[in-house]
């Protein structure tokens, strides 16, 4: 039997100060555990995702971007909720390919601008819309199927398992972890009951905040930073103990050796999970229809611009010399002759988009600066 383990619940330096380890050292920690891969799953962020992926890549590790998102208990446009604790429950998403990751980035786009308070979130209505391409784990101890086991609502538990199940189908997992809560072991237990009722698979995560056991107490002295409290301070948010470490693959397996499909799964994700980024690219929005040629756009577009131009001069009382007619034609060919040959044509032709738009708008535009702004094209 396989032992291969992968952590899929990581929280980085870009959980700001909640998650204590650096991508890089995260990285080579994976690395050196002999782990396949490795996920990020920052609160309500993906912005350490092209710094991780870069980073485990080196490593050797497969990078998965995920994340943590905060999902409203009704509507994400609803905020009037008075205490923060309950504006929002936890559940994981990673996503498994191109698709995914675009729609991972329209939740985290939608929690911040249309769904914060408190914290960035979205809803079910978004979930529903994007879904398509993520995997989705259940969340710690703060996700709405755990939420309603601790309330005792065994049936309320079942009905979020079972809705998150109709929306994601075998995408869908029930997540339990080893933390050495009192909370977190009748969770699991409630959890692995679920998954043999409902069908679901279970997967075993570790909600790591930092990379080693010793790191606990700096963490904590992070989150005082993040709280505005003491460390001599009783009431305030605090781990209960020093468990949520990168544990590495044999630990999880003498935890978890009574349910070994929690830990198979973890792999099986990672081998889903199979989204890359890549660099080296220009990505810009289409700006003309499928089959136009950007170049032909362009150059039409300057050359017309300089025939007004030149007329407007000769309308001042400054007609052109045919010497400084064909300097300018010329400048004019070698510029859009360097913009083919960089395959710069659909920038220039998005940039004089939306500054005619301004213009046509009132809205000041400034002279621009630099080879581009001050090029003859432009």
């Amino acid at each position: 039997m396989s032992r291969d383990f992968v952590h899929l619940h990581n929280h980085t330096e870009f959980s700001l100060l909640d998650g204590a380890s650096r991508v890089t050292e995260l990285a080579g920690l994976i690395a050196d555990q002999s782990a396949p891969a490795v996920a990020m799953t920052d609160h309500g962020n993906l912005f350490g995702a092209v710094s991780f992926f870069e980073a485990v890549k080196k490593a050797g590790p497969q990078p998965i971007i995920g994340c943590e998102v905060y999902v409203a208990p009704g509507s994400r446009f609803d905020k009037k909720v008075v205490d923060q604790r309950e504006t929002a429950y936890h559940l994981v998403l990673l996503a498994e390919n191109d698709t995914g990751y675009r729609n991972l980035c329209k939740l985290v786009t939608a929690g911040y601008m249309e769904g914060f308070y408190y914290k960035p979130r979205i809803d079910l209505d978004l979930l529903q819309e994007h879904s398509e391409g993520l995997v989705c784990l259940s969340g710690c101890l703060a996700g709405e199927v755990a939420q309603a086991i601790m309330r005792g609502e065994y049936d309320e538990a079942r009905r979020k398992a079972r809705m998150f199940q109709e929306l994601f189908g075998d995408r869908y997992f029930l997540e339990i972890q080893a933390n050495g809560l009192d909370e977190q072991i009748k969770v699991n237990e409630q959890k692995i009951l679920l998954a043999r009722e409902l069908g679901i698979g279970l997967v075993a995560t570790n909600d790591n905040h930092y990379l080693r056991k010793e790191d606990a107490y700096p963490h904590d002295c992070l989150l005082c930073i993040g709280t505005r409290k003491n460390i001599e301070d009783t009431d305030r948010l605090k781990f209960p103990n020093n468990q949520f470490y990168v544990k590495d693959p044999d630990e999880m397996w003498e935890t978890f050796k009574d349910i070994p499909e929690a830990l198979d799964n973890t792999v099986r994700i990672a081998e889903r999970c199979r989204f890359e980024f890549s660099f080296g690219e220009f990505h810009l929005p289409q700006f003309a229809d499928p089959g136009q040629d950007l170049d032909a756009l362009l150059e039409e577009s300057a050359k017309k611009g300089m025939t007004d131009r030149l007329a407007g001069l000769e309308s001042r009382g400054r007609p052109l010399s045919d010497d400084e007619r064909q300097a300018y034609t010329e400048r004019l060919d070698f510029e859009l002759g360097v913009i083919r040959d960089m395959g710069f044509a659909g920038y220039f032709l998005i940039v004089s988009d939306f500054i005619r738009w301004a213009k046509e708008n009132r809205i000041p535009v400034g002279p621009g600066r630099g080879s581009a702004a001050g090029s003859l094209v432009a």
